[in-house]
């Protein structure tokens, strides 16, 4: 018996594409929010919600500190939403809300005096980069490590300013808005925690551009703040 051939599938019999649906801008879910729609709400908590982790992870470097931040941050928008006029997109408000939240829990935390092998930014900087450089597993934990105790030791309003722009990805206007300040106030900010961060690793006898980090590029396109951790973001400007 002879198997019939499989025919081609040609343009005009190829099989119909299905197309999803554009996403719901974030504007209509902001105002069906308003209106009562919880729906609406719980769309805008699983867009917004990963970056406001990774936000609060960056700024309290404690993973259960980061979950209850995320969670108190949607709990008070929730609650203030009828506040929230539009005079600034939606993700501005939150992440101010973020912001003050982080560092309200931060300032209550003792502030770590050595490196901590275990924190949890360290192990997401190797997990990213250990697979391209298992040999070097060792040496980007020391390095990382180094470089998450020079950003803490940053001012709170340099501290945030870093983790908006060089992980979050925020421009410099976008950030501005976030932290109500002018444009111009962030560029003089990354200036002086460059400037800070390199004077703190000098004195750790390390650098940011050591030999054991990566040297791949990072453009700023390619950032995405659901799986880049902060040393890595921090090693990555310094290349820049």
């Amino acid at each position: 018996m002879v198997t019939p051939r499989r025919p081609r599938l040609t343009p005009a019999r190829a099989l119909p594409v299905a197309h999803l649906p554009p996403p719901v801008p974030t504007e209509a879910l902001v105002r069906a929010a308003r209106e009562g729609h919880p729906r609406a709400f719980h769309e805008l908590v699983r867009r917004f919600r990963p970056r406001i982790r990774a936000l609060a992870l960056q700024l309290t470097a404690n993973q259960s500190d980061a979950d209850d931040v995320a969670q108190d941050v949607f709990l008070r928008a929730w609650e203030q939403l009828r506040n929230f006029e539009g005079r600034s997109a939606f993700f501005t408000w939150i992440y101010r809300i973020a912001v003050n939240r982080a560092l309200q829990v931060r300032a209550r935390a003792a502030s770590r005096p050595t490196i901590d092998p275990n924190d949890p930014r360290i192990t997401l900087a190797v997990a990213a980069d250990g697979d391209r450089h298992p040999h070097h597993a060792i040496e980007l934990r020391e390095r990382y490590g180094q470089l998450l105790w020079a950003f803490d030791q940053l001012s709170p309003l340099l501290r945030t300013t870093v983790a908006l722009t060089t992980l979050q990805g925020l421009s410099h206007p976008e950030a501005a808005a976030v932290l109500n300040c002018p444009e111009g106030t962030i560029a003089w900010r990354m200036h002086e925690a460059r400037a800070k961060l390199r004077d703190a690793l000098a004195r750790c006898n390390t650098s940011p551009l050591d030999a054991a980090l990566p040297r791949r590029a990072v453009r700023s396109g390619d950032r995405d703040p659901h799986t880049l951790s902060l040393a890595w973001a921090l090693a990555a400007a310094f290349q820049s």
